[in-house]
């Protein structure tokens, strides 16, 4: 449980202070007062990357050279600060170097918000993201694995765009890494979407209240043997001149009742599939490192009718801490937030409700 928030020169605030519930806490304000910077800054501390921006630097306040986030984490003291390119990440009084054993003591985060409906309906780096995110936190060696293989795709594509002729000697050398880390990338996303499915099926069927199939595919870029795949591509990419196979390019796809969920399902069922795999990746999380992870939860609930809400609220796993923004408590009825925290933030100022 996060029991305690501190943060400096994050995003809109100068300095934000604040305790928090193991069971809910609700953040209730306008558009623009920094409700999302606070599940965003938590995200950070957790996982040390955000899911508004890949830049440490746009997290900084306007005018700062610094930003600082501390929190307690089931009586642990977590410090994540950044300034400039230098980094620091601290448990208690021990520092971390390395990213990974930093976040071997920190905890599990799942993110649900309004834009996660581009799982569905946006390009598959979004779907990809999703499974890089949610594998990280299941395998210690996936986060490595993705940078060496990121690396590694950025210089062979330098090579394919540098020559008019390639030349493959070089090019090998960087296939070869392709073909170790994107072969363990793609067997932990398989591995991970069969983890889902079946959770996210059953959570399709109950958020809904609808008989909605919902199916879960990992498609491949090309041949399941990467060094095929590569040397099938070898003339293609000539051509071309860029990376035509690899986990970079792979997909998931996501069906309703056998038909394409991103061309043939109704707004409302893509956003019931879309907080049916958020909320699925809780349950493996769960179910796979023996605790929860905390939800956090950016402004849903108004979007929902009183049904699906009711469900949507009954679905997360039992025991999870939860943390919601909202513009307002007008959705919240029959006692669904009796015992709950809430807060009201107003230009940076938190009153209790």
């Amino acid at each position: 449980m996060l029991s305690e928030l501190r943060i400096s020169n994050f995003r809109c605030f100068e300095s934000f202070d604040c305790s928090l519930e193991g069971g809910t806490t609700l953040f209730v304000g306008e558009n623009a007062q920094g409700k999302t910077s606070i599940l965003e800054s938590i995200c950070v501390l957790m996982r040390l990357q955000s899911p508004r921006s890949n830049k440490v630097s746009d997290q900084i306040r306007f005018g700062s050279e610094s930003c600082s986030i501390e929190g307690i984490l089931s009586g642990k003291r977590l410090l994540f600060s950044a300034a400039g390119p230098r980094r620091r990440m601290r448990v208690d009084n021990e520092s971390f170097s390395k990213r990974k054993n930093y976040l071997a003591e920190t905890g599990l985060v799942v993110w649900i918000g309004n834009d996660d409906i581009d799982l569905v309906r946006g390009n598959a780096e979004s779907r990809r993201r999703y499974l890089d995110f949610g594998a990280s936190q299941l395998s210690a060696g996936y986060l490595p694995a993705l940078r060496a293989y990121t690396r590694a795709l950025r210089a062979r594509n330098f090579l394919l765009k540098r020559d008019a002729n390639p030349c493959w000697d070089q090019i090998g050398s960087y296939t070869k890494i392709l073909v170790q880390h994107g072969t363990y990338i793609a067997e932990q996303r398989s591995a991970l979407i069969s983890s889902l499915a079946p959770f996210a099926k059953e959570l399709q069927l109950d958020v809904s209240g609808k008989d909605e199939i919902l199916c879960l595919n990992y498609v491949r870029s090309g041949n399941e043997d990467l060094e095929l795949a590569y040397e099938e591509k070898k003339e293609s990419e000539s051509k071309r001149r860029i990376t035509l196979v690899g986990p970079h390019r792979d997909d998931l796809e996501l069906s309703i009742n056998s038909l394409l969920a991103s061309k043939f399902a109704s707004e409302g069922q893509q956003r019931t599939i879309a907080l049916s795999l958020k909320i699925a990746q809780s349950h493996v999380l769960r179910e796979r490192k023996g605790s929860n992870p905390i939800l956090l939860i950016d402004d849903i609930f108004g979007e929902l009718d009183s049904s699906r809400r009711n469900r949507l609220l009954s679905s997360f796993p039992e025991g999870a801490q939860k943390i919601i923004t909202t513009t307002s408590l007008d959705w919240a009825s029959d006692g669904c937030l009796e015992g709950s925290q809430c807060y009201s933030l107003n230009k940076g100022l938190l009153d209790q409700l």
